[in-house]
């Protein structure tokens, strides 16, 4: 079992999870999936397309005739580490295709490794096809080659991302993300719920919703009505949410990168009624006026302790979880203190937090007064050992508490698992390190709270 500290990447998805068989013959790619969530939905559509044309997937460079590497590039580090997944899929294999968000600077890639095979860009899924015809004929076998309902899937089998909407419509100035993957495209309701529904009747126990922006759903499809069950859903992330809730009480949703519109005050009723999780990720990114105008952000932050107050009265259980940036250009000591204060009012339940960086594209490039690497790091440093004061005061109080896990992982040690309050990789974990022998992954089970930690919990499976 491992503890739960807070990453300097608080976006990343969960290492992909490869259980796929492989019959003689067949041919196979590997699939290296990097970033976020968003880009392991990517990578499973992908290998879902490249299952029915009758590729078989290999979890190794090894065993693979071609590797397709889904990249990110939100991060200037994150590029580089890109690029060194690339490199080390050429020298472990030597047949490589890129994809995903790097692949929209395709000479970047091309520029420091000339030999891959194909780049193309964020969820280009007939380009990535088309690249791996060419690399790899496909050779089918209908008797055989059958593919699961849900398709393919790259995270443990109790929990799945839904990718709700692709794109985004906010013109932050330290992001490019509008500029690799576009203006907010929203899936029809019907499909999303179906998908949905799939994953449920597969046994899946744990929904998590993702997108660019969450509260947007639906805006480009002036929130258009579906048929479902008979009736009507409209595209509107309170009424998709609703009708996710009502798939099943044994099924948990999870909804990430809410931003703090006004109608986000409608889920919290759903959340206080027991359909969706009381949990909201909300990008707030900083507390002070003026960083936030540099941002290009909306500027309100006195209103949003006044929403998070709402929120908290009207589901007493909520759990806010968001992200920040410290060490934005023009940032000052009086601003950032603005930002500790902030944190201390609103008391936010988990909290991640990124080193501002520049990249490529990104209009905060040019803004004046950088702030020093080192003093980004001393106010990363005071940032985080205040978050982490506050998560520890919050975990000390549910010691004693009775509380509802999923179960993660099994090994000699113990389970490791999560509450409603934990999301995958990026939240904490509640161990059970007794008793816990006959718990599978996907169990939900009763436990009491006996320990606490900075991040993390300790329990036994309540009689």
């Amino acid at each position: 079992m491992s503890q739960n500290p807070p990453n300097l990447r608080p976006d990343l998805a969960p290492k992909p999870v490869f259980d796929t068989p492989r019959r003689e013959g067949q041919p196979t790619i590997g699939m290296v999936s990097l970033g976020c969530p968003k880009a392991l939905v990517d990578s499973e559509r992908i290998l879902t397309r490249l299952r029915a044309e009758g590729y078989a997937i290999s979890p190794d460079y090894k065993g693979a005739d071609a590797v397709i590497v889904n990249t990110c590039g939100f991060l200037d580090s994150a590029k580089a580490e890109s690029l060194e997944a690339i490199g080390e899929a050429l020298r472990e294999n030597g047949r490589v295709l890129v994809t995903g968000c790097l692949g929209a600077e395709p000479e970047y890639i091309t520029g420091a490794h000339p030999k891959v095979m194909a780049v193309t860009g964020p969820h280009q899924y007939e380009a990535v096809l088309d690249a791996v015809h060419k690399a790899v004929p496909p050779s089918p076998d209908p008797f055989i080659d059958l593919l699961p309902a849900t398709g393919v899937r790259l995270t443990p089998r109790h929990y799945s991302y839904v990718k709700i909407s692709e794109g985004c419509n906010h013109a932050c100035k330290f992001c490019i993300i509008p500029d690799m993957r576009g203006k907010l495209v929203s899936r029809p309701a019907h499909a999303v719920l179906r998908e949905a529904e799939k994953l449920v009747e597969a046994g899946v126990r744990e929904l998590l919703v993702i997108s660019q922006d969450t509260s947007a759903y639906g805006v480009d499809r002036k929130h258009d009505l579906s048929p479902w069950k008979g009736g009507e859903v409209r595209a509107h992330i309170t009424d998709l949410a609703r009708e996710l809730g009502r798939l099943s009480p044994d099924v948990w949703v999870r909804l990430h990168y809410v931003y703090p519109y006004p109608h986000v005050r409608q889920l919290v009723p759903l959340m206080a009624e027991g359909l969706i999780l009381p949990y909201l990720d909300i990008p707030f990114q900083h507390a002070h006026p003026e960083t936030l105008r540099r941002m290009a952000r909306p500027a309100a932050a006195a209103k949003t302790l006044d929403e998070i107050a709402a929120w908290r009265r009207d589901c007493p259980d909520i759990v806010l979880r968001s992200t920040f940036i410290v060490g934005y250009p023009g940032e000052t000591e009086e601003e950032f203190q603005t930002l500790l204060d902030w944190l201390d009012e609103a008391q936010l339940d988990r909290v991640g937090c990124f080193q501002y960086e520049n990249v490529a594209g990104a209009r905060s490039n040019a803004l004046p007064d950088h702030v020093p690497d080192g003093l980004k790091q001393e106010r990363w440093d005071r940032f985080m050992q205040k978050a982490q004061a506050i998560s520890e005061a919050k975990l000390a109080a549910k010691v004693g508490q009775t509380l509802q896990v999923i179960v993660d992982e099994i090994d000699e040690e113990g389970a490791t698992c999560r509450t409603k309050a934990d999301a995958p990789e990026i939240d904490g974990n509640l161990f059970i390190d007794e008793g816990f022998e006959g718990l599978a992954p996907g169990d939900m089970v009763t436990v009491t709270v006996e320990e606490a930690g900075e991040y993390d919990l300790w329990g036994r499976i309540s009689a």
